[in-house]
């Protein structure tokens, strides 16, 4: 999708150019029309003085008194220019024209017509024809003008327009950016306070907002409550399922415990009630931790400031090997839930406390991707006896425990494989390079625009 303010600038744009390009076709034209006018009724009016000096003289012939024209047409090369063309042969010629004749086009009987052609001198000349009777005699009259001259005014007069329109247009330009940004900013502050209801920092979109986009935002507000309750009454339907289940499971572990069972159905009994059971405290410690409401769910994750704690959690219940857990992780807001992060971390970190002899090591770090979303790369290793190749194939099944010595059902690795699937990142496992034993890599894609998340 195309940016909004790149598509409103760049139409603005290409009107304003339209409408400074098409006034300045205009501008041209009407100079060019009103220097056509002018020079027409001024060869209009010479062409009266012309036909007005035309005498006969005692032989019959027709004469001109050069005397009762305008001066500047008994200068050669004057630029201004009379040619008369006598019917039956002859023709009265301007000083200025000398021996040179001028492009003659005859128009009817009492008409007059106006064209282009060139000078003796090789410049655009304005012509004016027009036929007439003179003493009895049929004539055509040509008056020319130089348009050389008003042609270099026009163009002079459009540099000018145009250092005048230029500075306007880029002072428009900017104008129209500063008012786009203007009429954008109230999206900016929804798509801003947006950030804060995903961060769990606000509940509602909360600020003023025009009216053409109040509708949007009570739309989402509606869908925010309507989540909110939704995922309240889930939470509420699994803590109640989980309590229910409790009961009847106990009776079904005491009856397990019965004289007269045998040794394998009391295994088998107590097998699955342990697994029952793990299932239920996990799941009960999900809705306790997500909370009946307030901003827990779905705030952004800080490894620095959440990761402290789990270590100290880790070295009080793992307390007899007096581990040393190593943590490099950024200190900052990172845009994934705090809860699914605390979870993935919490049993990789867990597991590896269990194996380990004396050192785990957590890595948390923003490795950039050519072409897609940076990702982050979780690292959870230990100096335990590590896997064989074998064995560290089965390590994503479902329940899988290498060892029966250690405690737990196999659902931490399986948690941490669900959690990763469902945030669109991977699980491998490997060596240490280090550490000798057991590493658990996990890659999570930042979700949306990685360049945007906050600093913490």
């Amino acid at each position: 999708m195309r940016s909004l303010r790149r598509q409103l600038l760049r139409t603005l744009t290409l009107t304003l150019l339209a409408v400074f390009i098409t006034q300045g076709f205009v501008l041209y034209g009407a100079l060019v029309h009103l220097a056509n006018s002018q020079t027409l009724l001024h060869l209009s009016h010479d062409s009266e003085s012309v036909l007005s000096a035309i005498d006969v003289d005692g032989k019959g012939q027709l004469t001109l008194d050069e005397q009762r024209v305008e001066s500047v047409y008994r200068h050669p090369g004057s630029g201004q220019y009379f040619l008369v063309l006598i019917q039956g042969g002859g023709r009265l010629a301007s000083g200025s024209l000398g021996t040179h004749g001028l492009e003659a086009r005859v128009p009817g009987p009492g008409q007059s017509l106006d064209y282009e052609a060139r000078g003796p001198d090789g410049h655009p000349l304005k012509v004016l024809a027009r036929s007439s009777v003179v003493q009895g005699r049929p004539v055509t009259l040509l008056v020319a003008e130089d348009m050389s001259l008003a042609r270099q005014e026009i163009w002079e007069t459009g540099l000018l327009s145009l250092a005048v329109f230029a500075p306007l247009l880029a002072l428009a330009l900017l104008l129209q950016g500063l008012a786009v940004s203007r009429a954008l900013a109230p999206l900016r502050r929804v798509r801003d306070e947006l950030a804060e209801v995903g961060a769990g920092h606000l509940a509602r979109i909360q600020g003023p907002v025009p009216r053409e986009v109040r509708p949007l935002v009570d739309e989402v507000n509606r869908l925010l409550v309507l989540l909110e309750q939704r995922v309240r009454q889930s939470r509420t339907a699994v803590g109640n399922l989980a309590h229910a289940l409790k009961t009847p499971l106990a009776v079904l572990l005491q009856a397990g415990e019965a004289p007269g069972v045998s040794e394998t159905l009391r295994e088998a009994v107590r097998a699955q009630a342990g697994a029952i059971h793990e299932r239920i405290d996990r799941e009960l410690r999900r809705a306790r931790l997500a909370g009946p409401g307030g901003h827990g769910a779905g705030a952004h994750f800080n490894p620095g400031a959440e990761l402290p704690a789990l270590v100290r959690m880790l070295k009080s219940v793992h307390h007899e090997k007096a581990l040393g857990i190593e943590v490099q992780a950024p200190d900052r807001r990172l845009p994934f839930d705090r809860e699914d992060m605390l979870e993935l971390l919490g049993n990789l970190a867990d597991n590896a406390c269990k194996w380990a002899h004396q050192r785990v090591r957590i890595e948390l770090s923003e490795r950039p991707v050519r072409g897609e979303r940076p990702v982050l790369a979780i690292r959870v290793s230990d100096d335990g006896p590590g896997c064989s190749d074998d064995a560290l194939a089965k390590l994503p099944a479902r329940g899988v425990r290498l060892d029966e010595s250690r405690s737990g059902h196999g659902l931490g690795l399986t948690i941490v494989r669900d959690i990763a699937e469902l945030l669109g990142g991977t699980l491998a496992f490997g060596r240490s390079q280090e550490l000798g034993g057991l590493e658990v890599r996990v890659d999570l894609p930042f979700p949306g625009d990685a360049s945007r998340h906050a600093p913490g």
